[in-house]
Formats: structure tokens, C-alpha cells, sequence
């Protein structure tokens, strides 16, 4: 099988999986210094593998797409045989994902400039190439990630080159870090709702009160409480201060009796169903662990993830900033009904 067959199968099998997009991407521009390793195709005369390296400015054109333009110097020298090569291009990066380890698939076209020198010959020619392959980024920081490919380079040489042959396949091996020139943008953070409007209840007209009557049988008054609280975008730390929460967290001190206390947690549908159920446990399980830190019992709370179900809204916008925004409240924990059961007279 040869590398266009395997990369095609890897493409496959990639697209077969599904592509995941993180929920966040970062616009900027880029830059990645890089070291290359290659290793010659053998009619060149060299059957060593050495090293170069690389300059390369990038940006993120969408969800799926990134482009990178720059140049790359590699020698190699095997005895009293010499070899350069210099590519000026572009490389289009199918990405596979959004998320901090983002795989993708490689395409390249450019101008490569070949130099042999060895006492039988002395050639050289700028001449198109294509290129493809796989490789991976991976986030260190909000500005910074790593980049590491590997890649075929198939060069369409001239007979009147000097060079013997035609077409000619370098294999390329790509590491180095990329800087963006700007930070993401910061999440977006929903302002407070207004307080609802207090409604003046009319005054009744004083009545006479009749007898009291026979003490009635005990009955059972039922108050109940809810709360939702809005994370930012793709986290799992809530938003500063927390009235709501307080207030529960002084309802279930006030009362030991309430127990059973459910917390649900969700997500929106970007991104993966397996990556939202996670999100989802870890929102329910931060109003859990803040209601715990209040002092109340943690066996009296269950926390749980419904991932991206049970959605408030549905969204079809094409730009990802309008969707993310149209999608944020699904973006929750609910605090199921808490009912306190009293006995009075």
C-alpha cells in the first residue's frame, strides 16, 4: 500500500468517527518556528536522514479549517554527495478537533527548490510540489501550543533538470510551537436577572372573627425551592457570589429533616455526547461541593449529569458566536425541588 493509499484510509477513518469541535477557537493569527527532519528519496543520492527548519504564520479560518503559509531549508550530505531543498507554500489542516489535543489531516502545495552536487553531477531547479499527511496540535497555554506532523512531499522534476529523474518523494518530519498574537476572547458572562416586580396584595376588610372551631386533625405545609446558576462557556466553575445557592444552603441548614436533595447538570450540544455528559457531572457536582462548603451534609445531596438533554432551547444559527450565545441557557444546574415537610396545628 502505498502513503497516498494509508493516508487516505487514515482520513477515513477519522471522518468515519466523527469530527469533534471544541467550543472555543481562537481567531488570531499565528506563528511556528519549527526543526525538520527529512529523510531524502534515495535517487537524490543521500541515504541519511537530516535536519532543518522552519518558519510558518497560521490562523483558524473555521470550525474544520486552518491555513499556514511559510518556508522550510533542509541539507543533507551523505559522503561527497550533497543535497538542498527550500519550500515556499501553503498547508491547508483539516482538523479533526477543537478541543486542547487536536488532531488533523495535512495538505500542501508550493514551489521546492532542489540542489544536488556530487562529483558526477550538479543540478538544480525549482520545480511544484504537493504534499500531505497527519499530525496533531496540542494547547499549553491560552497563546501557546505544540504542532508535530509528519508529511510526503512528491516534487514534479523537468528531464532538463540534470537531475535523472521526475518525481521525486521526500518524507518530512515537522515539530515546533505556535504563538498566537492574541488571547481567546473571554467567555461571554450573562448579567444578573432583574428582580421580579413585587405585586401589592389588596388589603382585606376587617372581619369579625367567628369562634374558633374544634382544633383540626395535623396536616402537612409544603415549601418549595429551586435554583439555576449559568456557567461560563465550556467550564465547570461557578460565576461569583451565589445568593441563590446561599439561600438553599440555609434552608437545609435550618432543617436537618430534608434530604434526597437532587442536582442536575447539563450542557449544550456542541461538541461531543461523551465530552457534554462529563461537563454536565462536573457542573452538578461544583453546586454540590459549594452547598458542602456551606456546611451542610454532603450524604444529604445526590449530584447528577444529563449532558446536552432536556434543552430549553433549540439553536440554528450559522455563525458560531451567534449559536454559542442562542445556546446558552441549556448551559445549567437545576436544583430540583426541595420540599420541606412541617407538622403544624
Amino acid at each position: 500500500m502505498n502513503n497516498s493509499k494509508k493516508i487516505a484510509l487514515a482520513v477515513a477513518v477519522f471522518c468515519s468517527a466523527g469530527t469533534t469541535l471544541a467550543q472555543e477557537i481562537n481567531p488570531s493569527w499565528y506563528m511556528q518556528p519549527s526543526v525538520v527532519g527529512v529523510k531524502p528519496d534515495r535517487d537524490f543520492g543521500i541515504d541519511d536522514r537530516e535536519y532543518g527548519g522552519a518558519f510558518r504564520f497560521g490562523k483558524p479560518m473555521s470550525p474544520m479549517w486552518d491555513v499556514q503559509f511559510g518556508a522550510s531549508h533542509v541539507r543533507a550530505e551523505s559522503g561527497l554527495n550533497n543535497y538542498r531543498q527550500t519550500l515556499v507554500g501553503a498547508d491547508a489542516l483539516l482538523m479533526l478537533s477543537r478541543k486542547n489535543f487536536r488532531p488533523f489531516v495535512l495538505f500542501g502545495v508550493g514551489a521546492a527548490r532542489d540542489k544536488v552536487e556530487n562529483p558526477l553531477r550538479l543540478a538544480r531547479a525549482t520545480n511544484p510540489y504537493v504534499s500531505a499527511g497527519l499530525g496533531f496540535q496540542l494547547g499549553l497555554t491560552p497563546q501557546w501550543s505544540m504542532q508535530a506532523d509528519i508529511r510526503s512531499v512528491r516534487g514534479r522534476l523537468s528531464n532538463d533538470d540534470g537531475f535523472g529523474f521526475t518525481r521525486s518523494n521526500n518524507k518530512y518530519v515537522n515539530v515546533g510551537f505556535n504563538y498566537a498574537f492574541n488571547p481567546p476572547p473571554a467567555p461571554y458572562v450573562a448579567p444578573p436577572p432583574p428582580p421580579a416586580p413585587r405585586v401589592e396584595q389588596p388589603v382585606a376588610a376587617p372581619v369579625v372573627p367567628p369562634p374558633p372551631p374544634p382544633p383540626p386533625p395535623a396536616r402537612f405545609e409544603k415549601v418549595t425551592m429551586s435554583s439555576t446558576e449559568l456557567f461560563g462557556f465550556n467550564s465547570a466553575t461557578l460565576s461569583m457570589p451565589q445568593p441563590k445557592l446561599d439561600d438553599i444552603a440555609a434552608a437545609l441548614s435550618a432543617d436537618p429533616s430534608i434530604t434526597d436533595v437532587d442536582i442536575t447538570g447539563y450542557a449544550d450540544r456542541l461538541g461531543s455526547t461523551q465530552y457534554n455528559q462529563k461537563l454536565s457531572e462536573r457542573r452538578a457536582n461544583a453546586v454540590r461541593d459549594y452547598v458542602v462548603s456551606k456546611g451542610i451534609e454532603a450524604r444529604r445531596l445526590k449530584a447528577y449529569g444529563k449532558g446536552e438533554s432536556n434543552p430549553v432551547v433549540t439553536c440554528n444559527d450559522k455563525k458560531r458566536a451567534d449559536l454559542i450565545k442562542c445556546l446558552e441557557p441549556n448551559r445549567r444546574v437545576e436544583v430540583e425541588q426541595i420540599t420541606v415537610e412541617r407538622r403544624v396545628q
